[in-house]
């Protein structure tokens, strides 16, 4: 093991993979001379050369479209978008190229791509620049969706994802590139599909992904202090949903609270509150909550756009509803 930054454990996971198979390669803006945005392909251009790290020029739907060319024709690509933001200038290729080959082909063409990239708030970067469209991509069918919250979990899963036959989309929460965690050395393969139950509890269920996990870890160390046992679900699979893992846990603790990121409507969120009410309903012992970003657009002051997200104290008080110790 090995204490890693979030931005290194999938630089890691970048190298380990274009080593493994020279048919993988990476574009996007800057991710060549800049070495990435972020910093994720730093090193990259040196240990691969420009024909595997491509400089793209500002033009997501055209290099998104290279993306889908090149992996009908057998080659992976990992494409970067410098924030998902400005994937929605893709959402063309991604949606109606990528996700419906396969189908539209009879099953002929497969499209091995990767799109990743940051994505919600980026920290006073108001509202252009601060959107969590994950549930946006869920929606398709032929696409996955991924959304992981600790360095091991994108090492594993951006490793999982080149390697899949089909387009995975790869949602990096803006604020974790920094964080840092233990992150297993060599061959760490995290599956698609397959949620973490990343602390046990009894009293209810904590069910989130991406950077709104450690929120919900900071809210359950202080309801543990009030005598709660919260049990934290990390979903990080978006599409496809791991429905075994969803129920297990609410029928282990008779309630539940979703913690998203993103809008109220018609978020990811929703779909994991169907999927308990329709096949663990009985199991219930209180309404699942939801705790979401409001249902605004993302402000530029500080206070306003903390104001706007989903935080600590917010989550403990869903958790207080749902066990009925409202004002406790």
């Amino acid at each position: 093991m090995a204490e890693l930054m979030y931005r290194e454990a999938l630089n890691q996971a970048l190298a380990e993979e274009m080593e493994r198979d020279a048919n993988v390669f990476l574009i996007g803006e800057e991710v060549g001379r800049y070495q990435g945005a972020f910093k994720v392909s730093q090193g990259l251009l040196d240990k691969f050369g420009s024909a595997r790290i491509i400089d793209a020029p500002i033009s997501e739907l055209g290099f998104a479209g290279l993306g889908v060319g090149a992996a009908m024709v057998g080659l992976r690509p990992v494409v970067e978008m410098m924030t998902w933001n400005f994937a929605i200038l893709a959402m063309d290729q991604i949606v109606n190229s990528a996700a419906k080959l396969r189908h539209m082909s009879g099953g002929q063409l497969r499209c091995p791509i990767v799109v990743r990239g940051p994505g919600g708030a980026g920290g006073r970067l108001s509202s252009q620049h601060s959107q969590a469209l994950e549930a946006n991509y869920a929606h398709f069918p032929g696409l996955k969706v991924i959304a992981p919250a600790t360095p091991a979990d994108a090492k594993g899963l951006l490793k999982a994802a080149i390697r899949d036959d089909n387009p995975v989309m790869m949602f990096e929460g803006e604020r974790l590139y920094s964080l840092k965690g233990e992150v297993p050395e060599g061959e760490h393969i995290v599956p698609i599909g397959k949620a973490d139950v990343k602390r046990e509890g009894k009293d209810v269920s904590i069910i989130t992904w991406s950077r709104m996990y450690y929120f919900c870890e900071e809210a359950a160390k202080q309801l543990e202090a009030e005598g709660i046992s919260a049990e934290i679900l990390d979903l990080r699979t978006l599409r496809p949903l791991d429905e075994e893992a969803i129920l297990a846990t609410v029928r282990k603790t008779n309630r539940a609270v979703i913690v998203e990121e993103g809008w109220p409507l018609a978020g990811v969120g929703a779909s994991v509150v169907d999927i308990i009410q329709s096949k663990a309903f009985d199991d219930l012992d209180a309404p699942v909550v939801r705790v979401t970003g409001l249902d605004v657009n993302m402000s530029y002051a500080a206070n306003l756009e903390n104001a706007i997200q989903p935080d600590a104290p917010k989550i403990i008080a869903a958790v207080k509803k749902v066990l009925y110790r409202e004002g406790a």
